[in-house]
């Protein structure tokens, strides 16, 4: 997907902010050999689908948040639809509708501060449009609201883990 994203990116007329979390470079996965392979910005990503939660997610989150969905679907059938957003601005806003309104249950998982964070316009934008959809609260997960420590002991304390976003899950499910 960064090869996709950062081809539409350079190709862009407008300035377009390209971040990348330097944890995901030791990732390996396929890469398009096609040297025009784009992925249009503004458009989200269905990693996993499901019928019962939605995860809105975006970053390394993606990959934890797949991880906690399979743990629900073997502890509890429960089949999460996980959204990569891929990008934030322009953010694809009838994905994630069309996802609550399908699952009825909405968990959004970031690597940042709750406070003015992308989960907190997320949550306006279903409460305003989807409202009627919900069958339970929305889910916030998000780092501790502290600076980001240097050490790994206390990084795993301050980031959310899988065991967050599983809790979650079961917790807008009435697990």
């Amino acid at each position: 997907n960064a090869k996709g994203l950062l081809k539409s990116a350079i190709d862009d007329d407008n300035p377009v902010i390209f971040l990348e979390n330097e944890i995901l470079y030791s990732s390996k996965s396929e890469v398009p050999i096609d040297t025009n392979f784009e992925i249009p910005l503004g458009k989200a990503d269905i990693s996993q689908t499901g019928n019962d939660v939605t995860i809105v997610t975006y970053s390394i989150m993606v990959s934890k948040s797949i991880e906690a969905a399979k743990i629900v679907e073997e502890k509890h059938n429960i089949k999460v639809e996980v959204i990569d957003l891929q990008t934030i601005k322009p953010l694809d806003k009838s994905l994630i509708i069309k996802s609550v309104k399908k699952t009825n249950r909405l968990v959004i998982v970031e690597e940042s501060w709750s406070f003015a964070s992308v989960g907190s316009e997320i949550v306006t934008l279903v409460q305003n449009e989807a409202f009627d959809y919900l069958d339970a609260p929305i889910k916030k997960i998000n780092s501790a609201d502290v600076p980001m420590p240097y050490s790994s002991v206390l990084e795993k304390q301050y980031l959310p883990q899988i065991e967050d976003i599983t809790s979650a899950i079961e917790e807008v499910c009435y697990i």
